[in-house]
């Protein structure tokens, strides 16, 4: 693993945006950096990346069956208890997941190290996808990386055929949303429509704001029609706060992510899956906050909220001593305390390494790099190669 420096296409903001990539530059601040990229191994990719993330979403699987069953776990994540029921009919039912990232801290040596799952809402999609792939065939047409490179990346591919899967048994219309306001957001959903428009869907967007209620108890568009499948991007445990949820279990509307997938968003499943596989060698020890057992951590530890978004209200504490953190709106549920496993430093740059699943199979890889150790939503979306 290598970060390599490079000169960017001189076109480089109208390269992106012909591809329909608008936000690229965030309040200014450059976004899409292709200044640098990271290089990999085969062997990397495929031992360190593709291989631990297919076996921590199969220990994910055996987590959910385990907490569908365990009314405790259910409380401990702070799951509503009105939607518990919704949540083990969506797992019993085998409603279909489409996508999700683990992020891990990897610095090319020794195992990646899990430090999150974004199970429900994971952005940074479209870059990963088709931005990255783009730079990657420019780059080598134009003799700055060898022509025999590669990127760990079908993701697009899978997209396309998750759908087509998503399309059986259900209708062929499906509601995409997302909260009206964020360019990062619905330039994601954009995206999957695509996807889905590519798979033969007839696929509809609606800002979440202009759902409403029929009154046979259905969700509907702004346009009053009434929605069958939803994709949401919009976390599971806001939804559950609306003052709609109520009528979630009697909506006769399938979710992509499904139900189930609220409780594997949440930070509280870093400590049940060390509880299960205590020493894995992708896992790092996590309790929740309170736990006698956290003092097994000692003074080095980094304090997640249950649920939080881009690194808000995480706490790095190192030695005793905060060495970095960020300020949110998170936090009333819990925390979790989770044993430090430091990104690498590539000259005052600390990448995240976000490997994607669609329909649960490894299948791409985004970095998100910053110049301080949390990655938070102002960090930069760098591309990577496989060295060929």
């Amino acid at each position: 693993m290598r970060r390599l420096s490079l000169s960017p296409r001189p076109d480089w903001q109208a390269q992106v945006e012909r591809l329909g990539f608008a936000f690229h530059t965030i309040d200014g601040e450059t976004y899409w950096d292709e200044s640098v990229a990271y290089g990999f191994t085969l062997r990397q990719i495929e031992d360190d990346i593709e291989a631990p993330s297919a076996a921590i979403e199969e220990l994910c699987f055996g987590f959910v069956e385990r907490a569908i069953a365990d009314e405790e776990i259910l409380r401990r994540l702070a799951v509503p208890e009105v939607q518990w029921q919704l949540i083990r009919d969506s797992w019993q039912r085998g409603d279909r997941n489409l996508y999700g990232r683990l992020d891990f801290a990897y610095d090319g040596k020794g195992p990646a190290k899990l430090l999150e799952y974004n199970a429900d809402t994971p952005t940074s999609l479209f870059e990963a996808a088709v931005v990255q792939w783009d730079w990657l065939e420019q780059a080598m047409a134009q003799g700055r990386l060898s022509r025999g490179c590669d990127q760990f990346n079908s993701l697009h591919e899978r997209l396309v055929a998750a759908f087509g899967q998503l399309r059986e048994p259900a209708p062929e219309r499906m509601h995409f949303t997302c909260v009206d306001g964020s360019a990062e957001d619905k330039g994601t959903v954009d995206y999957l429509i695509d996807c889905a428009t590519q798979a033969g869907i007839d696929a509809r967007f609606t800002f979440i704001e202009e759902i409403g209620l029929l009154a046979d108890g259905r969700f509907c568009d702004g346009a009053s029609l009434p929605i069958e499948t939803l994709f949401k991007l919009y976390p599971w445990e806001w939804l559950f706060r609306e003052q709609y949820a109520g009528a979630l279990a009697g909506s006769r509307c399938r979710f992509v992510e499904p139900p189930w997938k609220a409780l594997v968003s949440s930070k509280g499943l870093l400590p049940y899956l060390w509880e299960m596989a205590p020493g894995h060698p992708n896992l790092l020890p996590a309790f929740f906050e309170g736990d006698p057992r956290s003092a097994e951590l000692g003074a080095s530890h980094v304090r997640k909220p249950l649920y939080s978004r881009e690194g808000a209200n995480v706490t790095l504490v190192e030695d005793g001593t905060v060495r970095d953190s960020d300020d949110g709106p998170y936090g009333a549920e819990g925390f979790v305390l989770q044993a430090t496993a430091m990104l690498p430093n590539f000259d005052g740059n600390y990448p995240v390494l976000g490997s994607w699943l669609v329909a649960s199979q490894p299948c791409g890889l985004g970095i998100r790099e910053d110049a301080t150790p949390i990655t938070k939503n102002t960090s930069r979306f760098v591309p990577h190669f496989i060295e060929g």
